[in-house]
């Protein structure tokens, strides 16, 4: 059961959580080949990125959208890991799939589709791994730590939050970000609790401004997209920030961070 003791949480060489330094994972929406991935994760890295992030199966709201590359996927995201000593994460969508991830992640992501998948959260909480959850697209607070509670009672207390905005009236931004539920949940559970700007905007001209408002509620991470060619992005390339960009944010973060008696 959850406490509000502050928790935190080690995901390959990385600690994320309480008196921890704002933790950045960085990477393209989806895998799409090992050279785009190498050079997405040498980039991110230098600009100060601590995990690498890729998605490899994807759930799409079309099935005529590109679905990922699968475990050819999640090779070539444990290669740029161990090449640029960076721990990987990519979400998973089958509990079927665990022994497989477990392979080659550092840590599970329960994207917003399958925060309630009781099945999935079971076995995410049975797999030994880290845990990364995100805010279902309509879900309420308490339903969100719910579900983290199912991965806590298999016996898995290294679960990370993730927020990325929820659905509302509003449709000036691709879901509405709240980052009074960072401070909640970390105030109610002691997780650590990450934010998702990228998802949250549904635009990149709208990620840094996401980014840095997380912080300074508290976020101990953020989840970002970046890509070398978004324009070429077989997903999610109209939110993706270019290296560039993603350079200049890690600059226009640290102060933030300092602001709030943190690090990045």
């Amino acid at each position: 059961m959850l406490t509000a003791e502050n928790r935190t949480v080690q995901v390959g060489s990385v600690k994320i959580g309480a008196g921890q330094p704002v933790a950045v994972i960085a990477g393209p929406c989806s895998v799409e080949s090992q050279e785009g991935l190498d050079s997405i994760a040498r980039e991110v890295k230098a600009a100060g990125a601590l995990i690498l992030r890729g998605g490899t199966y994807k759930l799409r709201t079309s099935p005529y959208s590109f679905q990922g590359l699968g475990e050819e996927g999640l090779k070539m995201l444990c290669a740029a890991g161990k090449s640029y000593d960076m721990p990987v994460v990519s979400e998973i969508i089958s509990e079927n799939d665990i022994e497989k991830y477990t392979k080659y992640v550092d840590m599970l992501q329960i994207g917003a589709r399958n925060m309630q998948n009781v099945a999935l959260l079971k076995a995410a909480g049975r797999s030994g791994k880290p845990v990364l959850l995100k805010r279902g697209m309509s879900a309420t607070v308490e339903e969100w730590i719910m579900a983290a509670e199912y991965i806590i009672n298999e016996g898995n207390p290294d679960v990370i939050m993730c927020e990325r905005g929820i659905r509302t009236f509003e449709n000036a931004t691709r879901n509405t970000f709240d980052p009074a539920a960072i401070a909640i949940v970390k105030m109610q559970t002691g997780l650590p609790v990450i934010a998702d700007p990228s998802h949250a905007a549904g635009n990149w001209e709208l990620v840094e401004a996401i980014s840095l408002a997380a912080i300074a509620a508290g976020a101990d991470g953020l989840l970002i997209e970046v890509h070398d060619h978004p324009d070429e992005a077989m997903s999610d390339g109209t939110q993706s920030l270019k290296p560039g960009n993603f350079t200049a944010l890690m600059e226009k973060a640290r102060p933030v961070a300092r602001a709030v008696g943190r690090e990045m």
